[in-house]
């Protein structure tokens, strides 16, 4: 997560999607606070691309529809607008008071953590993101080996945590009902330990 915009201390949801519909680089929406986004690393963007283009291919027969970072999350409970790295919804994809670029009822999210983000993409975010009545899994990847962890809503009291890593595993998206090869998604990623 960057730094908070400095310009002023509170802004309103309504100001935060006026300004970021004009604005020229993305900004979170916490409570309040604004926060410019930082850019990524290459290994973040090549692993994006490619759980992006193989949960497409997954999907590509079922009546769900994928998502890349440019679209961002309503969280309505923690009173949030943020950019997962991924998102996939199924069924009607709606709209949000006419925006057709604000997402609300996503079954899966996916992030790709930097060491910038990790703490708050396992704690704060993943917090924001449980209130979210329509998701059934988050998803955790590491940048610098090959591992995914992957939380999947079993009831509304339980979170089944399962860890995959290694490049001869398969992560299984219990959500999508499909399984992506972790080597597909770390292809042409530059790790320093492969496993």
């Amino acid at each position: 997560m960057g730094e908070p915009l400095a310009k002023k201390e509170y802004y309103t949801k309504e100001e935060y999607l006026e300004a970021e519909a004009l604005a020229e680089y993305k900004s979170e929406y916490y409570s309040g606070e604004i926060f410019a986004m930082a850019g990524g690393s290459p290994n973040h963007s090549i692993i994006c691309f490619n759980l992006c283009r193989h949960i497409g291919n997954a999907i590509s027969d079922k009546n769900c529809t994928g998502f890349e970072s440019n679209m961002k999350l309503e969280i309505a409970e923690a009173e949030a607008y943020v950019y997962p790295d991924a998102m996939v919804v199924c069924g009607d994809t709606g709209d949000f008071e006419n925006s057709a670029d604000v997402i609300t009822d996503p079954l899966l999210i996916i992030e790709v953590m930097s060491p910038s983000t990790e703490l708050f993409d396992r704690g704060k975010k993943f917090q924001y993101y449980l209130t979210i009545p329509s998701l059934r899994e988050y998803v955790l990847v590491s940048q610098d080996k090959p591992k995914a962890e992957l939380f999947f809503k079993q009831n509304d009291n339980i979170w089944q945590y399962t860890v995959t890593e290694g490049l001869d595993k398969t992560v299984v998206f219990k959500s999508l009902e499909c399984g992506i090869a972790l080597k597909d998604i770390y292809h042409k990623v530059a790790i320093s330990h492969q496993s």
